[in-house]
């Protein structure tokens, strides 16, 4: 039963976060992010929240500095209005390069053929 409540939040954590990236006005996070994972601990402490740029992983890593360091707490406290969740959970940002890494994958099997 518990599992099926973690995924729930995940899912609506992910989707809610997702619009929220939108509106951060921090100029060093980019406006293309995307969530690539969600991974919410057993107790709903926190949140790792998997991201990538478009752009390349050094703006997926500026912009994971700018989010674990200046938009976390703004996007902790707005996840807590849009959800109303007892427990928010404290969210930590990951860069991710797996989107950088599929295209790659993509234009070798492309030319392989």
């Amino acid at each position: 039963m518990a599992g099926f409540k973690i995924n729930r939040v995940t899912s609506d954590i992910r989707l809610c976060l997702s619009e929220l990236l939108r509106e951060v006005k921090d100029p060093r996070v980019s406006k293309m992010l995307s969530i690539v994972k969600l991974d919410v601990s057993g107790d709903m402490s926190y949140a790792t929240v998997y991201v990538s740029a478009i752009e390349g992983s050094e703006k997926t890593e500026e912009s994971v500095k700018a989010l674990n360091k200046s938009a976390a707490g703004y996007l902790r406290r707005e996840l807590g209005r849009a959800l109303k969740l007892r427990k928010v959970p404290e969210l930590r940002f990951v860069a991710d390069d797996s989107i950088i890494e599929s295209a790659r994958i993509s234009k070798i099997i492309e030319n392989f053929d």
